[in-house]
Order: C-alpha cells, then structure tokens, then sequence
C-alpha cells in the first residue's frame, strides 16, 4: 500500500512553518492516541501515520530530502512503523512525546493538588436482621491517622509550613521539551504545594500516625452479602493538605435459622396443623423486625404451598419499593395421638375414603 503525503497526513501546506507543523501534529497526536482510543485500530493506525510524518517534517534535514525526493528519499535505515507496535513507537521517541501524553495537557488547567490518601478496604458482618431494618455500627480501622499533635498540618505546634521555594506553593513544575509542556509533581513538597521546616516531633512531619480509631458506618436496609460500601475520607490521610482516602466495606449477612433470602425477596415458614390446611386459616407471621403479620391461608393449602404477600420483603438498595414475602406452609404431621385424636382422624379418614369413592363412581 502506497503511503499517503506526509504534508496531507498532517493537514499542512508544504510551505508551512515549523510551528506550524507542530500545532497540527499535536492536534491529530491528541486525537488518536491510543490512550483515549483502546482497542480502536484505526485510531492506533493514523497515530502511527501522523507520528511517522511528524518525524521526517519535524527534522530540517529529512524535510528537505523528502521535499526533494518524496518517500524514497528518506527511506532506509528510519524506523518501521508499519511493523511497529505501539510500546516500540512510544519508546523509540520518548523524548519527543513520552512525558506528554502520560497526562495529556500538562502544563494546563491551573495547579494540581498533592495525591490524596491510599483507600483502606475492611470487612463487616451484619445480622439477618440488621440487612432487613438498617443500621448504624461502629467498625474498627486500623492505620494511618490524623496527627492529634499537630491536628494533621505536619508542622509543630506554633509553627506552620511555608510556602514551597521550588513550585511557589503551585504543588507541581513545569517543563518544556520542544513544543510539549508538560508537569510533574513537586520533588521537594510531593505536591503539597508547601515545605514544613520545623516538623511535629509526634508525627515527624508526616502529619499522621499509626493507631486504631473507629469509624460509624450507615448500612442501608436491603444490604447483601457482596455489596462493598463507600465511605469518603475515612481511608488513609495524604500528604498535608490532602484529601484522605476512602474506607470501603465488604458486607457479610449472617444467615438466620427463621427465614432465607432470595435477591430483595423474604422467605418465611410456618408450621401448621393439618386442620389448618384442609380447612383454611388466618396464620400469624412475625416478621425480622419483630412486625406481625396476618396472612390468610385457604382451605385445601397443600404442604409445601407458598403464600406471598407484597412489599413486605427486603427494602431495594435503590429505594424503589421492597421485595415480596413468601410465607411457606409447612404441614405438621404429629408423632404421637390421644386416642380421642386417633378416633376422631379415624372417622375423618372414613369420610374422606367415602367421598373418594362417590368421585370415582360419578367419574366413571
């Protein structure tokens, strides 16, 4: 395949200046990095077509060869860029655009903030109950904590970090290299944007200490087992003047001998007699948090049956509405009689062997 113009891949007149060449070269640099265009082919084969033109117009000498003698004149001995994949691409001409599409646009968009705390992951276990009501509970976290000593500031106590000397309090500094700008975080004040020259003794200056601390965590009604949770700032604290990171909480929902869990969905079960099922009944259902319910129940309820009541299940996590209550009917068969119980079932069984019968012969 014939390759296109270098000055058409570029969009440039080939009188352009070199400036010229190079605003448009960042543009369509921009545009198709593969960073922003993962998995795109196409994106990844006109980054290669415009880089490769850029590296011959950006070089006076290759320029003019190839202002000369087109394509042919700066063939031989150049990189492949055909063949080429991209990690080769951005390391044969790291000084060229390396630093600069590491962030896109350094040097711009005003001063960046010093990194903020690591987050802190934890686990947490909630009783059947507490998933079905909500709650509030304490959860221990162990780590990283604001200084007390210097109420987290780095500096001790009559004194306050200065203005960094080296980014001017801006956290970050700037570089040029060729037409890109590019900025990277303080060396001096890790991105603080200011230097502590008389450290807290308790904290060293880090502005944080080791210990245990307690953190009051809201679980929602309708928490699962698997659901991670979010709380902002209670993670590990940054550098001075940072944002700390955030705690997230992986729930576990202890199981519960009364009832079962389906999604969103209570399951109950409730033993009845075998008058009950045969002859229908208002059953009473206590539900987990110690609401009753009166569930009717119809007459002929096989064993296994299963009644279901609406919105009275586990509340949705995204508050529209709650799941459904389905109430097992579990037939209790007994062991042992009373002989007048033995001779009023033996009545009843004869009963119901005779209009057995009488269906049989009208169906037949």
């Amino acid at each position: 395949m014939s390759k296109r113009d270098y000055y058409e891949v570029l969009l440039v007149a080939k009188d352009s200046s070199d400036d010229e060449i190079k605003r448009s070269y960042r543009k369509l640099a921009l545009k198709y990095h593969p960073d922003r265009n993962q998995g795109d082919a196409d994106a990844e084969a006109k980054f290669k077509e415009a880089t490769e033109a850029y590296s011959v117009l950006s070089d006076s000498d290759k320029r003019a060869a190839y202002d000369r003698y087109g394509h042919a004149g700066v063939q031989g001995g150049g990189f492949d860029f055909q063949n080429a994949g991209m990690g080769d691409i951005l390391s044969q001409f790291q000084d060229m655009f390396a630093d600069f599409f590491g962030g896109f646009g350094g040097g711009g968009g005003g001063r960046r903030g010093p990194e903020r705390g690591q987050d802190i992951r934890i686990d947490a276990r909630v009783s059947f109950t507490e998933a079905y009501t909500g709650t509030k509970k304490e959860v221990r976290v162990v780590g990283a904590a604001p200084c007390e000593t210097c109420d987290g500031s780095g500096a001790e106590k009559g004194s306050k970090p200065e203005r960094c000397p080296q980014c001017n309090g801006q956290g970050q500094v700037t570089t040029q290299r060729g037409f890109i700008m590019f900025s990277t975080t303080c060396p001096r004040c890790r991105g603080a944007g200011v230097h502590i020259t008389n450290p807290c003794k308790t904290c060293r200056g880090g502005g944080a200490v080791e210990k245990e601390r307690k953190v009051l965590v809201t679980f929602p009604p309708g928490v699962d087992s698997g659901v991670r949770m979010r709380v902002p700032g209670q993670g590990m604290p940054g550098p001075p003047n940072s944002q700390a990171g955030d705690l997230y909480v992986d729930v576990e929902v202890q199981e519960d001998d009364r009832y079962q869990r389906d999604a969103f969905d209570l399951i109950a079960h409730e033993r009845v007699t075998f008058a009950q099922a045969v002859l229908g009944a208002t059953i009473t259902v206590e539900l987990p948090d110690g609401e009753t319910l009166e569930v009717e129940m119809p007459a002929g309820t096989q064993p296994g049956s299963v009644l279901t009541v609406r919105d009275k299940g586990f509340t949705r996590l995204d508050r529209r509405g709650r799941g459904r209550l389905h109430v097992v009917a579990d037939v209790h068969v007994p062991k042992k009689l009373s002989r007048k119980a033995k001779k009023l079932l033996g009545e009843l069984d004869n009963e119901l062997q005779t209009a057995i019968s009488k269906a049989k012969k009208r169906a037949g």
